[in-house]
């Protein structure tokens, strides 16, 4: 009886580990450009978003460009591939961390990634400062878009807010740890993860 219950208990790991794999992987975009509090944006947004498409059955694999650790306090975060390294068709959907940083820009790499998988319309979410970064890849022409008041305007493009707002697979939110806690707002990281996860679960 013993080895009848430890095997069914083992069986239904590995068929949760199973169901785990299947739903695939999301690519998360972060830029290292310095970042205005490092430990709060690993802690409360990368840790959250990873957190909770982990536990909707989703393998999270961080892609930098110099495939540096990135560390503050006691929160860190050891990327798995470069942006070079990236095979945009191996992901169900990207997501991209505000990181708080002072400078939002990525390298060409990191701009082709986001392009290829507009292109290909996988399921993409951005907040604050990396809604930036995808209006600098040339993908919100013509889309809504979520930013915070008092960030300039992205010429093309249709502001919409500081909500979550999404327009086709492209999702945005503009209130990331950082502008919450600096200027009493509400943070949108579990929100925009939530959404995104709605979107590849379609």
């Amino acid at each position: 009886m013993r080895r009848y219950i430890a095997a069914v208990a083992l069986s239904l790991v590995m068929l949760s580990f199973a169901c785990t794999q299947q739903r695939g992987k999301v690519l998360m975009l972060v830029n290292e450009a310095k970042s205005e509090d490092l430990e709060l944006m690993l802690t409360k947004e990368v840790g959250v978003m990873k957190d909770l498409l982990q536990k909707a059955g989703f393998e999270v694999v961080v892609a930098t460009a110099s495939m540096q650790p990135l560390a503050a306090g006691s929160a860190k975060l050891k990327p798995d591939l470069k942006f070079s390294d990236v095979k945009v068709a191996d992901y169900k959907g990207v997501i991209m961390p505000c990181m708080a940083t002072s400078a939002n820009s990525l390298p060409p790499e990191g701009s082709a990634i986001i392009k290829e998988a507009v292109a290909k319309k996988k399921p993409l979410a951005a907040q604050t400062g990396s809604v930036m970064l995808l209006a600098q890849a040339g993908v919100l022409t013509g889309k809504k878009y979520a930013l915070a008041k008092g960030w300039p305007a992205i010429e093309g493009a249709i502001y919409s807010g500081d909500g979550i707002v999404q327009d086709g697979k492209i999702i945005t939110s503009g209130i990331c740890p950082y502008m919450a806690k600096t200027q009493g707002m509400t943070d949108g990281t579990a929100k925009l993860t939530e959404a995104l996860i709605a979107e590849l679960k379609k």
